[in-house]
């Protein structure tokens, strides 16, 4: 009886390591680390995360996990209410609905998906930013925000696959 319990326990607690880990990476993201315009570029690691979730695990990182991570980003970086929250459900959806198209192809195939699902996430919050102070918002921030997060895209997903196959398992 005992370890029927401590094994659902363990198993829920690996189950919710995708949400957790995305909620970090939002935590890692608004870390002040006092260097000028760093905020403005600061790679968007929740973005990468709900990528490689929405690929790989996407039960265990539903819609409605990844609304309550984009809100948790929009609170606490300060951006307008739903800015993020629509873009993490566009990636999500975007991807969920691709995974056919990506499933075991090869990292480089992966990371050009990542490449055009992050160039799009870029220009919609772009445009929700801008439609909401109804001005034409510096794009060139945006852009190298865009390459930053491309950048680092090869660590995470590296990370990512990592946990995937030690504590998740393959499947």
């Amino acid at each position: 009886m005992k370890s029927t319990v401590w094994n659902r326990i363990d198993a829920a607690a690996k189950n919710l390591t995708p949400f957790g880990i995305t909620l970090i990476l939002v935590l890692i993201g608004v870390v002040p680390l006092f260097l000028p315009v760093y905020a403005r570029v600061a790679p968007l690691l929740p973005v990468m995360a709900v990528y490689h979730w929405a690929m790989h695990r996407p039960r265990l990182l539903p819609a409605y996990a990844v609304f309550l991570i984009g809100f948790l980003q929009d609170v606490l970086t300060g951006m307008p209410i739903g800015v993020n929250i629509v873009v993490f459900l566009t990636v999500y959806g975007v991807v969920v609905s691709q995974r056919r198209f990506f499933a075991d192809k090869s990292f480089l195939v992966s990371w050009l998906g990542f490449a055009l699902v992050a160039a799009g996430a870029a220009a919609e919050s772009w445009i929700l930013v801008s439609a909401i102070h109804f001005a034409m918002v510096d794009a060139r921030a945006v852009f190298v925000q865009y390459l930053v997060t491309l950048g680092c895209f090869p660590v995470l997903a590296w990370f990512f696959l990592s946990w995937q196959r030690s504590v998740l398992g393959q499947g």
